[in-house]
């Protein structure tokens, strides 16, 4: 009796705890994990062939990858993705150290907290996002890489200029042209010897800061992959689970000039959408500082920070007020700097500022009359004191702001959420009328079709004049015979002069092409041969082969089948005059 009441003790004293209200005391007091994307752990790395960045955000994630040592792709990325990325990822593993001075070292890379007796403590919300909705994902929690872990990823990552070709293999041809959602930021187009295809990552047709969308680099493409159309406005394109990652399209040369225009007049109305949510967020910014308040605004993309900067600049002049502007970031100086270096990847506008003489972005200047300044950390003896006022979250989509304020609460904040541009699939329905779509899911292999019957190939020159052209009997062509090596370079098939030297030997004369029965029957009578032609089927009524039985002047047998004539006779005369009349009806060379 004893036992069982201490044991309703504790279930009654656990149920309290798992039902009871979240709050900052409900959370998690320890050095963060990371998570990563579902099943990574399950994934055989080593067959992995090639990994395609297509922005600064994207490269956050692939250390997890390059610190595998079964890892051994090939890694792209612009130059400008591959840089700002580092940048990030190096900004990353500077707070993860802040974490680590504050909680202390971890004693495993099994937190305490990530036992199972402690987990089924963590409230319901808890729970949901470290197992994931399904009760999949509790995997993917990671530690952090290390600023070594950084250094070798980036010695692996191949950085590509603008539109400039990489050659994977000599087999694959890679090339990276602009999305328009932000500075070095890509679309990719991936040509080989039996086709090309394009992979559309997140993208906007124009940008304020970034080159906008080139869809002449994607025309012509046989097969089209896009991602991120999780918010398409077509349900019945998505399974059971809501499992929906993307479209590939067929024929993507079917897409005219006005197509695209349509698509991008369609986009006028996001364009002025993000401005106008940039306008909200530097007018409340303004009241607030009106106000006697401070503004704290936790962005992720680059291009927000720096359309933001643009617009306080403006407003601020536009008020007459003298506010300072801090960055804080252990590589904000470099990440600064680094922007005024990179013209090719960056709007129209910016770039005419580029060529006239002007500072591309408005910063340059706000950092030399003080009115912007650059911390690398929160505890940076200039900025320490009381920020009080307003919190503006920019562009950190899939936040829950009530949980990540919670261990901050009560606060005297007021809090506004805003959720910037990061795709283009409302686009995608009105295209699908010029060319065929399908539709994938996670985790499904997706076999891609190709338009092309026979690859290309080119022949060296001193091989192609060696050529000696016959034109064939039964079709209108010119065929020749010739002996190279076939090697497959710059992604595409090439006939080589092979490394044997020339025989004076002459070659023996090549004879192919269909047999017609009734042209060989008329062929070998001429001579002198009697003829009669038998069917032999299969058990299943089908053809195989056709005998042709000649009685006089000796018994002799051919036998025509799709791969090959036999000829079975035991007279030399009779299958010499056999073998004139097989070769007259075919083609040689």
């Amino acid at each position: 009796m004893c036992s069982n009441a201490i044991a309703n003790d504790e279930n009654e004293e656990k149920g309290r705890k798992i039902n009871k209200p979240l709050d900052a005391n409900s959370l998690i007091c320890a050095g963060p994990q990371y998570k990563t994307v579902k099943n990574l752990l399950l994934w055989n790395v080593s067959f992995i062939d090639i990994v395609m960045i297509s922005s600064p955000m994207g490269i956050l994630g692939l250390p997890f990858l390059t610190r595998n040592r079964d890892f051994s792709a090939k890694v792209y990325a612009t130059e400008a993705a591959a840089r700002i990325g580092q940048l990030m990822m190096e900004d990353l593993v500077s707070m993860h150290k802040e974490f680590r001075q504050f909680y202390g070292p971890a004693e495993s890379d099994v937190p305490q907290w990530m036992k199972w007796d402690e987990l089924e403590l963590l409230p319901l919300e808890l729970r949901q996002i470290i197992y994931g909705t399904d009760g999949t994902e509790f995997g993917g929690w990671m530690p952090l890489y290390s600023a070594a872990d950084v250094k070798t990823c980036m010695l692996k990552v191949e950085s590509l200029k603008y539109a400039e070709e990489a050659c994977y293999n000599g087999t694959l041809i890679i090339k990276a042209i602009s999305s328009g959602l932000e500075i070095g930021s890509c679309n990719w187009s991936i040509t080989g010897p039996k086709g090309s295809i394009a992979y559309i990552s997140s993208s906007v047709f124009s940008s304020t800061t970034a080159m906008g969308f080139d869809y002449k680099g994607l025309q012509g493409s046989d097969v089209i992959l896009y991602s991120d159309l999780s918010s398409c406005n077509a349900p019945d394109k998505f399974d059971d689970d809501n499992n929906f990652s993307g479209a590939a399209g067929n024929n993507f040369s079917n897409l005219s000039d006005d197509d695209i225009t349509s698509a991008m007049l369609l986009s006028v109305d996001e364009y002025l959408e993000e401005m106008e949510k940039l306008d909200f967020i530097c007018s409340c910014s303004v009241d607030s500082i009106k106000a006697g308040g401070s503004v704290l605004i936790p962005i992720g993309r680059l291009g927000i920070i720096l359309q933001l900067l643009e617009r306080f600049a403006l407003d601020l002049a536009s008020e007459n007020m003298k506010v300072p502007i801090f960055v804080i970031s252990s590589v904000a100086e470099e990440l600064m700097a680094y922007t005024d270096i990179i013209p090719e990847w960056l709007c129209r506008q910016l770039q005419d500022r580029l060529y006239s003489g002007q500072p591309l972005f408005s910063h340059v200047d706000m950092l030399k009359d003080g009115r912007l300044h650059l911390f690398p950390a929160i505890h940076s003896l200039k900025l320490l004191g009381s920020i009080v006022g307003q919190l503006v979250d920019a562009d950190v989509e899939g936040v829950d702001t009530s949980l990540a304020l919670l261990p901050f609460k009560p606060m005297a904040m007021k809090v506004l959420q805003c959720s910037f541009l990061s795709g283009m699939p409302q686009h995608i329905g009105p295209l699908e009328n010029s060319f065929p779509f399908g539709y994938y899911s996670k985790n499904q292999t997706l076999h891609i079709p190709y338009t092309k019957e026979y690859s290309e190939f080119d022949i060296a020159v001193d091989l192609a004049c060696r050529l000696q052209y016959t034109t064939l009997k039964q079709n209108d062509m010119d065929i020749a015979r010739l002996k190279g090596e076939l090697v497959v370079e710059q992604g595409r098939y090439r006939l080589l002069v092979g490394n044997e030297q020339a025989s004076s030997q002459t070659k023996p004369v090549l004879h192919f092409g269909r047999l017609d029965l009734k042209v060989l029957q008329m062929a070998l009578q001429k001579m002198g041969l009697n003829t009669a032609v038998e069917e032999v089927r299969s058990a299943d009524g089908t053809q195989t082969a056709s005998l042709v039985h000649i009685s006089e002047p000796s018994k002799s047998i051919i036998e025509v089948t799709e791969a090959q004539t036999l000829i079975t006779t035991a007279d030399e005369n009779v299958a010499s005059l056999i073998s004139q009349a097989v070769c007259s009806i075919l083609d040689c060379i």
